[in-house]
């Protein structure tokens, strides 16, 4: 019974492990133009700074510094490209109500 919880700890610790390195971000960027980017990464903090280097999106290249608006996690890369995908069909004045909805929302991701 001690060799079974072991290996089913293990195997649930390998599972966590995992899911946390498949998590992956949508996130929006507001630009020194004021307009906005959205994107998707496993990484925030490394792709806004390779943004911020003139390393990221064509897009930001030239509205250098960016700094981020939102970010929101995913179980998957699906999930994340999925949501960048629908927030960029919205107005720009859509896009910042759904920011400011839900940051008052408390955490839970």
């Amino acid at each position: 019974l001690w060799l079974f919880a072991r290996k089913a700890a293990t195997i649930l610790l390998l599972f966590m492990r995992f899911i946390m390195e498949n998590k992956a971000y949508f996130y929006v960027l507001e630009c020194a133009d004021d307009s906005l980017y959205t994107g998707y990464t496993t990484n925030v903090e490394k792709r806004l700074a390779t943004h911020n280097r003139g390393k990221g999106a064509k897009y930001t290249r030239g509205r250098l510094p960016v700094k981020l608006l939102y970010q929101e996690a995913f179980g998957s890369k699906q999930e994340a490209m999925s949501a960048e995908a629908l927030f960029k069909k919205r107005s720009r004045q859509s896009k910042l109500n759904y920011i400011a909805e839900m940051q008052k929302k408390p955490c839970s991701k």
